[in-house]
């Protein structure tokens, strides 16, 4: 008969991420179990292992107290979004010091408006005033989203979001952009300064190197404004022929002067198209609708340039075993193939044409 201190050895799972001190990884892994367990108790062990391992390196206290503060918002950020990750949501940057008298103030409110009252959409903008207060007032206070940062000046919560529980304020840029990127499904870029340029250059650099799924990129400007079109031109001039992006990096990007297009092309991507994920070394479409065999020959050939290996396939069935943490995906298509992970231009023009069908 073995012993009690055998069978706590045995249970305990033996993981190649640890403290270097067995002792402690075993009084981790006990003191997640006494405290009810978890279905995720293996990532919260390796989160409480991280801060054992800080605990014995050479660090500063305000390198301590910069992971802590960056922990804590974004924990709680996440809590208040997890109960609305059922519903779409588009983040919409721009000018804090955009007056409300100015066509971009009206466009940014209807393009919330319509994208809210058309698709059941939400919206997210930085909480403050000029083009975020024009997109939660236009949204609703129901139907809006603060991410807020701490600034020392222009940064109050505007009137339409100001205490409401779907407010979260920031100290970190980077946390910040992290929520913002993670929790919106699509982005619509306002004229702005360097923060909106910030986000947009983020957000289209997560999308062409493949660290964000794919997304309508929105550059929107009232009629007769050359905003976007003065700055669409320097990157054509500057970046694409200098040859420090691709040409087809530029089709990320839809420039309109109409809310009612942006609010179209935004509707239009999702149309078909409901997410992605990787399986091993396959990349997985989720799509409302299947394709018939002859719209699947089509995209074969359409598309055999971003394929490393083998075809495009279709799955009727989901792979269960990966994907039990998507229950609401279950019944869903698939589109399957080996992806070349670089062309990401051309993955988003794949989606578009499947939405097409």
């Amino acid at each position: 008969m073995k012993s009690k201190g055998n069978d706590k050895k045995k249970k305990y799972p033996r993981r190649r991420y640890g403290t270097g001190d067995q002792k402690q990884d075993r009084l981790i892994h006990w003191f997640i179990q006494k405290a009810g367990g978890s279905p995720h108790a293996d990532l919260l062990e390796e989160l409480m292992i991280t801060v054992f391992k800080i605990r014995g390196e050479s660090i500063e206290r305000g390198d301590i107290k910069m992971l802590n503060t960056a922990f804590k918002e974004l924990r709680y950020a996440l809590k208040v979004f997890y109960p609305f990750r059922h519903v779409r949501k588009v983040a919409i940057f721009g000018s804090a010091r955009t007056p409300k008298s100015s066509p971009q103030y009206k466009q940014a409110r209807d393009f919330a408006s319509m994208i809210v009252k058309d698709q059941g959409w939400m919206v997210i903008t930085g909480a403050s005033d000029g083009i975020m207060s024009a997109g939660n007032e236009g949204a609703g206070r129901l139907n809006s989203f603060g991410v807020n940062i701490r600034l020392p000046f222009e940064q109050d919560a505007n009137p339409t979001i100001i205490d409401d529980p779907k407010l979260v304020n920031f100290k970190y840029f980077f946390t910040r952009k992290l929520i913002f990127m993670r929790e919106s499904d699509a982005t619509v870029l306002c004229p702005g300064g360097f923060g909106t340029h910030d986000e947009g250059f983020e957000t289209l650099t997560l999308v062409q190197t493949g660290k964000t799924e794919p997304r309508p990129i929105i550059c929107m400007d009232p009629p007769r404004s050359r905003y976007w079109k003065h700055w669409r031109d320097w990157v054509v001039t500057h970046l694409v022929q200098g040859k420090m992006v691709d040409a087809e990096d530029i089709d990320l990007i839809f420039f309109t002067h109409s809310a009612k297009d942006a609010v179209r092309k935004i509707a239009d991507f999702y149309r078909n198209y409901q997410s992605m994920r990787y399986i091993g070394d396959r990349l997985i479409l989720r799509i409302k609708k299947p394709l018939t065999e002859r719209q699947l020959e089509r995209l074969n050939g359409d598309y055999a340039d971003i394929v490393k290996e083998g075809v495009i396939r279709q799955y009727d069935q989901p792979f269960k075993a990966e994907e039990g943490e998507s229950p609401e995906t279950l019944d869903l298509s698939r589109i399957a193939f080996h992806f070349n992970k670089r062309a990401h231009a051309r993955l988003t023009r794949m989606i578009e044409d499947i939405n097409k069908i």
